[in-house]
């Protein structure tokens, strides 16, 4: 059910958002080289123009058409999904629209591998919460997306599913984990798609791949219990509008009367309020980022400015050396129970687990007694000063990553564990510090590195202010457009 407005009137709401153009509108097709985004989709669905059929088959042309070069998507509901489009849909407000699962979440029936050889032959018993309420909502699932090793690294190249490649250079990695899902919408194979973060696995693809993600804060949806030590992961989607996104929003937050939060609904456009910016480039280790990537940030600081938000230089005091290392604890944590798994299974660990996440287990094990119990409680600390940070300031602006989206195998998982430990953690510096924190955070792709891969800018907020963050992000995407920029293997 949707907080505070009614299934038709939130339908209605995203029509005229539609109408009024504070998306760009998309000139719609009904043939596979279609490359409008889900609400206009859905609008186009409700006037007649187009059936849910035919918006399914255009689809799984499109993904035909571009995945045997991209390899996003992982496992096909082609006739399942065909068989739904022919029956009654429940009139949610993107009903009928073709839309894709992250592999790390179950859909029931269908295989879920989490990317491990250990995980090859599972099958989904029912669907995962994010899923049915996608499904729940009438749209239509065609198949699962990559992602690595139940999610455990920056970058998609699992030895079970392979490498997922960047649609804007296919040498190039598309971050992970998600990053099926983001090379899927960059693409063009759908305008949407299911993502989830536990560390900046919504941000780092999107920054990678173009498109724009955003992070719900801790408990904004209801994911039925922690799957991760701190309660770090949250899930939402990644898309090439932030109409679609705020629309998933809405479908998925939790409006439940005991809810963590007041829900928000559906943010239809900017708003006229002017933003205290605070703006970093350095990550708190102290580390400057690559300088295609700080100038790109910095180019979004002055584009803040322009619109006339108060942009000052700012950080939250952090110790960035002690967080890695009590994230990384916390994250390895998980590994070591997958070692436990693949034991009380009687399987060889290193049969059916890959090499990176062996180490991480290793790591785990080789630290002292209660050295989780501290991590935990540095999260807190780090929670705190995120607070009191945000008290001064309505968003913190920095870069996603501190590289352009690196060659594919440069983060691969067989490289030495040292190796993968010390370039994942400089690469991925600012994101997980919103996991600890529980606070929300969006990737905005408003940067291009000379090469011609995306480079998203970072906008975090307090914990619960979604609302404020998709208000910026209409008013980015309206001074400067993206979602007609196309990558050399858009499928439209």
């Amino acid at each position: 059910m949707l907080s505070n407005l009614s299934r038709r009137a939130f339908m209605g709401t995203a029509v005229t958002a539609a109408a009024a153009g504070i998306a760009p509108r998309l000139a719609f097709a009904k043939g596979p080289m279609a490359a409008t985004d889900a609400v206009a989709q859905a609008a186009a669905l409700r006037a007649g123009e187009i059936t849910p059929l035919e918006l399914v088959d255009a689809a799984i042309a499109r993904i035909q058409s571009v995945n045997p070069k991209v390899n996003a998507v992982v496992a096909e509901f082609f006739d399942k999904a065909r068989a739904q489009a022919k029956q009654n849909l429940s009139q949610g407000p993107l009903s009928g629209v073709p839309y894709l699962i992250k592999d790390l979440d179950d859909v029931k029936g269908e295989i879920a591998t989490s990317g491990s050889r250990l995980m090859a032959k599972h099958v989904g018993q029912d669907n995962a919460p994010m899923a049915a309420k996608a499904i729940d909502s009438g749209m239509i699932v065609l198949g699962k997306t990559n992602t690595p090793e139940f999610g455990l690294t920056a970058t998609t190249e699992s030895l079970l599913l392979g490498a997922c490649h960047n649609p804007w250079n296919l040498e190039h990695s598309t971050g992970g984990s998600s990053g099926g899902a983001a090379a899927a919408v960059a693409s063009g194979m759908l305008p949407v798609a299911h993502a989830s973060d536990g560390g900046g696995s919504i941000r780092i693809p999107a920054s990678c791949c173009g498109v724009f993600g955003l992070k719900p804060s801790r408990g904004r949806m209801n994911l039925g219990g922690s799957k991760m030590p701190g309660d770090i992961g949250v899930e939402n989607c990644v898309s090439r509008t932030v109409r679609d996104s705020a629309t998933m929003f809405a479908i998925s937050e939790d409006t439940a009367a005991n809810a963590v939060f007041k829900p928000t609904g559906f943010v239809s456009g900017p708003s006229k309020t002017r933003l205290k910016v605070a703006f970093a480039t350095r990550a708190n280790t102290g580390a400057e980022p690559d300088p295609e990537v700080k100038a790109s940030i910095e180019a979004t600081a002055k584009l803040c400015e322009s619109m006339g938000h108060h942009v000052v230089e700012d950080m939250p005091p952090v110790n960035g050396e002690e967080f890695i290392e009590c994230f990384i604890t916390a994250w390895a944590a998980g590994a070591a129970s997958l070692v436990q798994l693949a034991q009380s299974l009687k399987l060889k660990p290193e049969d059916v687990l890959e090499p990176w996440t062996l180490g991480l287990a290793e790591y785990f094990m080789n630290k002292p007694s209660g050295a989780l119990e501290k991590s935990l409680a540095n999260f807190k600390t780090v929670e705190a000063q995120m607070e009191t940070f945000f008290a001064k300031h309505d968003v913190w602006l920095t870069p996603v990553l501190a590289a352009p989206p690196p060659k594919i195998g440069w983060l691969s998982i067989t490289l030495p564990f040292e190796t993968h430990f010390k370039r994942v953690t400089e690469y991925v510096a600012y994101t997980p510090l919103h996991n600890a924190a529980g606070t929300p955070a969006m990737s905005v792709p408003l940067g291009w590195s000379k090469a011609g891969l995306p480079i998203g800018s970072h906008f975090a907020a307090a914990k619960g202010n979604e609302r404020m963050l998709y208000e910026l992000a209409y008013e980015l995407e309206a001074a400067q457009p993206w979602a007609n920029r196309h990558a050399s293997t858009f499928a439209g």
